[in-house]
């Protein structure tokens, strides 16, 4: 039987302050690196063993991984890193305080901004890091929404999550909140709506029970 665990990266530097992050390469704050390590804990006391672990090229979900791995003695599980596992890109927002946007913009529209489904936040013309410089220029955001999020993590879910679960594999995503409401809103069935109510902890392993074809018997939190 099929088994997911998605986790979403620790406390980074940048949740501590209050600030958006999407694409900046954060690292994890002192509490988020203990929220990583707990989660490996817990993964260990479960009883979950893995055949392969996937993750974004962001630090801050790379040593989320690592630090899974590590403290539930599975450092030699080969591990994938896809840009397309990355959190949503948050454009112009990017880098602001989140309390001073709400001051500035209202409630309501940095709200609309964070959990609409298909709202797009201001666009950013900055330029990405040499990770990125293989793509398509097309493929560049500017600024994501949920729905531009799972349009480019879908095509990884495809080419790669997918086939190692129905190989029969056990898989650790470690990613971020968005990439990762993405994928559950592709696997579960969530509606545009409901997807607005989703959200992720930070550090706390999500585990999927899956049937062979990928639906969901049982999710539930470590």
């Amino acid at each position: 039987m099929p088994k997911l665990v998605f986790s979403r990266h620790g406390l980074s530097e940048w949740n501590k302050l209050d600030q958006f992050t999407g694409w900046a390469d954060v690292d994890l704050a002192p509490e988020g690196v203990e929220e990583a390590k707990e989660g490996g804990r817990k993964i260990k006391e479960a009883g979950i063993e893995f055949d392969i672990a996937y993750t974004s090229v962001l630090t801050r979900a790379i040593k989320t991984c690592n630090y899974i791995l590590e403290y539930s003695d599975q450092l030699w599980v080969p591990t994938i890193k896809s840009w397309r596992l990355n959190e949503r890109h948050y454009g112009a927002l990017q880098g602001l305080n989140k309390q001073a946007t709400r001051d500035k913009y209202g409630d309501e529209q940095v709200h609309i901004w964070r959990r609409s489904y298909d709202t797009l936040p201001p666009l950013s013309d900055a330029t990405p890091d040499r990770r990125y410089a293989n793509l398509d220029p097309r493929d560049v955001p500017g600024g994501e929404n949920l729905k531009v999020t799972l349009e480019r993590a879908l095509p990884f879910w495809q080419d790669q999550i997918a086939p190692a679960l129905l190989d029969g594999k056990t898989v650790l995503v470690a990613a971020h909140g968005n990439s990762l409401r993405a994928l559950a809103k592709h696997i579960e069935g969530i509606s545009d709506e409901d997807i607005m109510d989703l959200e992720i902890p930070t550090g706390k392993p999500l585990v999927y029970e899956l049937n062979d074809d990928l639906t969901v018997i049982e999710k539930y939190y470590l």
